[in-house]
């Protein structure tokens, strides 16, 4: 069996837009060339988000994933929308407080578990405003610069 290089996408930009309220862990209805594809790391989550369709099945929208460099023409289109596998009791829940609270839906992760499966980490999030976002920032120099002097100090 082969060795399987441990595939780990982030979305930094999630975590500084949003303020995460729950984390779910979600399968991803994929093709043959799509998974072939984010086994190389030629995936992108940035710019991409989840929303409900009218049958009450959630998609993650605008993920790039990029053509299958030795794929023919079967290949995949780089940003079409996929679905999410999730239990009927949790896309309940998150359509309720989608709905309700006027929150959102925003992935956090793509990576391949133990199995080889790819999935999805995706986060209930409500969007910062600008002032915590800056706090944020604030806190991120501030420790940055704690930990400078901890290093002068222990040397």
């Amino acid at each position: 069996m082969a060795v399987q290089k441990k595939i780990n996408i982030q979305n930094k930009k999630a975590r500084f837009e949003f303020e995460i309220l729950d984390k779910y862990t979600a399968g991803i209805q994929l093709t043959g060339t799509e998974i072939k594809s984010i086994r190389e790391s030629k995936a992108r989550i940035t710019e991409s988000f989840c929303e409900f369709n009218d049958g009450g099945e959630l998609f993650i929208v605008n993920m790039f994933i990029e053509e299958y460099a030795f794929g023919n023409h079967f290949n995949h289109k780089t940003t079409s929308e996929r679905r999410l596998l999730l239990n009927k009791r949790e896309l309940r829940g998150l359509k309720k407080d989608v709905e309700a609270k006027g929150n959102t839906i925003v992935p956090l992760r793509l990576f391949l578990n133990e199995n080889g499966w790819a999935k999805l980490e995706i986060a209930l999030a409500k969007g910062k405003k600008t002032h915590d976002k800056r706090e944020t920032l604030k806190d991120r120099d501030s420790k940055r610069d704690l930990a400078r002097v901890k290093k002068t100090f222990n040397s």
